[in-house]
């Protein structure tokens, strides 16, 4: 891999095997070795989630004061991660791993903080029917029409906006950029370091992982990104061994989720229970039919277009967009993805979506569907082997986020900054993902900007009707608070 290289992959062999031919390696310039690498980058890259999961969703009392438990939302984050990830390799053959979304876990968290009466099992059947509809709507084509109806450059700035959002994931994952407390007294909302400065042994991880993945890029060294997390990786857990640093949680210079450590206790059983405890119509007779369902259009608006956006970014990198700037076997890909979302609300674990830390194995290499394989089955592993989500700190993973956004970021090129119809979204739709934390709020942005200066600029024709549809849709989404307060 090549860090200056920006052509796709020549692809002149033909299949070795059919193993080799079902999943295209040969043909997209990749190789077994190659995919499995990517694999276990991705899983690296996003095992997290089944310690941060838990800890959003696991424990806040619904209105009975039921609590959905840590164990439980770990495993079952788990095995929908593991089932789901396998199914988009192997049905949709593209490296895209899935896992439960961070922004509609959150989302849920706080909705069911608010809302009373609202239990777990009803808002989680909410989940459901947004994958339901999802899963209808790319049954009739709606979802791809969509995802075609989009301007390129649009598309462009969608790559670029993901790719600084996984940077500043990877920057705050590792305690170098932090949000100022609101003790400080201060109305800036971010931070350098801690109050300004660098301390603390994670944050040093942090650095020497990226210097040393960033050499590792530039000399062309395969595996780069996955030797920087195992070797960042090593150095923390000796690091925690010697001068211990603890949680993040107990004074700032800690670790910011997993203290790496070698485990006691190597193996374990999970607890299922949570899978299929879900009530599809609850929430409609506790809050009204109204109510319910602008929650379901929220939820749903949120991981039609998460998905959207985020599987445009990474084809686009893994160099899997034909000469028309489409996704082949989109489809699948969005069929799959509207599954997820049934899935993860038929089993608490929240919707599970194409995860945009998928980029982490595509920069190692990764081009088809047999890397998340690879990732899938690891995820299930995790189910059982505790040290594959405990012992990789953030740290040790950051370093690789930022990298691959840097990777991404490339893409800014490509858009027409001399077309202000097209410029100003594509700016708005860039600095929107990583400011909001939002892949669908800056998508949104990008959308609805570039309707309105179409019609100002008096070339209202231009535009798709598809695109006038769902900017409206997004002038709802972004309303949906007044809807609220006015409905309530």
């Amino acid at each position: 891999m090549t860090s200056e290289n920006t052509a796709a992959p020549s692809r002149p062999h033909p299949p070795r095997n059919g193993f080799d031919s079902f999943f295209k390696i040969t043909e997209r310039g990749s190789s077994v070795a190659t995919e499995i690498r990517g694999g276990l980058a991705t899983f690296f890259a996003m095992s997290y989630i089944v310690v941060l999961n838990p800890l959003v969703l696991g424990m806040i009392a619904d209105a009975n004061g039921s609590e959905l438990g840590l164990a439980r939302v770990a495993a079952a984050t788990a095995l929908i991660s593991g089932v789901m990830t396998i199914l988009m390799g192997v049905i949709a053959n593209h490296p895209f791993a899935m896992s439960a979304g961070l922004g509609i876990n959150a989302f849920l968290a706080a909705t069911i903080s608010t809302t009373p009466d609202l239990t777990w099992e009803n808002l989680m059947g909410l989940v459901v029917w947004a994958g339901v509809i999802m899963f209808l709507l790319v049954l009739t084509g709606f979802r791809t029409a969509v995802f075609n109806a989009v301007p390129p450059s649009l598309k462009t700035a969608i790559v670029v906006g993901i790719g600084l959002f996984i940077s500043l994931i990877g920057f705050v994952n590792a305690g170098f950029i932090r949000r100022m407390p609101d003790s400080a007294g201060t109305t800036v909302p971010v931070s350098f370091g801690v109050n300004g400065n660098l301390i603390g042994l994670p944050i040093l991880v942090f650095v020497i992982g990226l210097f040393v993945t960033i050499a590792l890029m530039i000399r062309n060294v395969r595996g780069a990104i996955l030797i920087g997390v195992v070797i960042s990786t090593i150095i923390s857990v000796v690091l925690e061994a010697i001068l211990p640093s603890g949680s993040s949680t107990d004074k700032p210079t800690g670790w910011s989720l997993v203290a790496p450590q070698i485990p006691d206790q190597w193996l374990g059983l999970p607890d299922l229970s949570l899978i299929g405890n879900v009530n599809l119509f609850g929430a409609f007779q506790t809050l009204g039919g109204m109510a319910a369902t602008l929650m379901v259009f929220a939820i749903l608006l949120s991981v039609f277009f998460d998905a959207m956006g985020t599987s445009v970014g990474l084809a686009t990198e893994a160099h899997n967009i034909d000469e028309n700037g489409k996704i082949p076997g989109i489809n699948r890909v969005l069929a799959v993805d509207a599954v997820g979302s049934i899935a993860g609300g038929a089993g608490s674990a929240s919707s599970s979506q194409i995860f945009v830390e998928s980029a982490t194995g595509i920069g190692e290499g990764a081009r088809t569907g047999f890397s998340v394989v690879i990732t899938g089955v690891m995820f299930l592993l995790a189910m059982f082997v505790s040290p594959l989500v405990n012992i990789v700190p953030f740290e040790a993973v950051a370093p690789a986020l930022v990298v691959v956004g840097f990777l991404m970021v490339r893409q800014a090129v490509h858009v027409q900054w001399d077309d202000w119809g097209l410029g100003i979204p594509a700016f708005l739709t860039i600095a929107m993902m990583p400011f909001t934390y939002s892949i669908a709020d800056g998508i949104g942005a990008g959308f609805v900007s570039y309707t309105f200066i179409r019609i100002v600029q008096g070339r209202a024709k231009e535009v798709h009707p598809l695109m006038y549809l769902v900017s409206v849709a997004f002038v709802l989404y972004f309303g949906m608070g007044v809807i609220q307060g006015w409905t309530s």
